[in-house]
């Protein structure tokens, strides 16, 4: 396991975990990232534990973004990704897989992936997608169909999700939905805009939205749960503030 670093234009490293067991891929992978990033700090782990390990030595709050294989000498289907998710709920994951069959894809965003990223995609595309799941966006496969769902029942559904929203999720999403780009909600919110970032990443995986754009649509016209009113102001405890 090893990182280069370098420090960014903002005054702090934007850092990657590439979880793969093949060097090549593992390099393509830091080439797209560099690609998007030129100055990203990038970790790379074989398996599932060696990853443990260096979220561990990071306290998980130093990794902006993992880029997980699930093909892996310890993990088999999710089991690698569920082990992640449950040592470090806040870490934004996503899969970086051969595996192209929609119904993988779907579990995937359902068990709350933050992208799902085909190894077929070229360099540029992968580079791409990375920049999109940093600003929010769940990046799926082009010919990913989302699955079909009556206008009313996918209504109902979104306005229970809602309700798994915590109160600062609530006050960001109503700003987005205004159009505030990521920067504005920081100033209003008074947050860095590296939590306003998380909090959207979280935001479209409870909603299973794919982008904010999408996010903007199917909410415009809702009315969102008051902040201050329960059930939904479940507490914001270690999540970011």
């Amino acid at each position: 396991m090893h990182y280069s670093a370098v420090q960014s234009c903002e005054g702090a490293m934007t850092s990657f975990l590439i979880i793969d067991d093949h060097p090549l891929f593992r390099e393509a992978l830091g080439n797209a990232v560099r690609l998007a990033l030129p100055e990203a700090r990038i970790f790379e782990a074989m398996s599932i534990e060696d990853a443990l390990h260096i979220l561990t030595a990071e306290q998980g709050e130093g990794i902006d973004l993992a880029l997980l294989d699930l093909l892996l000498p310890d993990s088999t289907g999710f089991s690698g990704f569920l082990r992640l998710r449950e040592a470090y709920p806040r870490l934004p994951v996503a899969i970086v897989s051969s595996d192209e069959d929609q119904r993988v894809v779907r579990e995937a965003l359902e068990l709350g992936a933050a992208g799902y990223l085909p190894k077929s995609m070229s360099k540029r595309e992968l580079a791409q997608s990375i920049e999109g799941v940093l600003k929010g966006s769940v990046s799926v496969p082009k010919d990913f169909v989302a699955a079909p769902r009556r206008r009313a029942e996918a209504s109902k559904a979104l306005e229970v999700k809602l309700r798994e929203l915590t109160p600062q999720q609530l006050r960001v999403l109503d700003l987005l939905r205004r159009g505030y780009p990521n920067r504005q909600i920081a100033q209003e919110l008074q947050l860095a805009e590296s939590t306003v970032k998380a909090h959207i990443t979280e935001i479209l995986r409870k909603l299973g939205l794919f982008s904010r754009n999408k996010a903007i649509i199917e909410i415009g016209k809702m009315d969102l749960p008051d902040p201050k009113a329960r059930p939904y102001a479940r507490a914001d405890r270690g999540r970011p503030q």
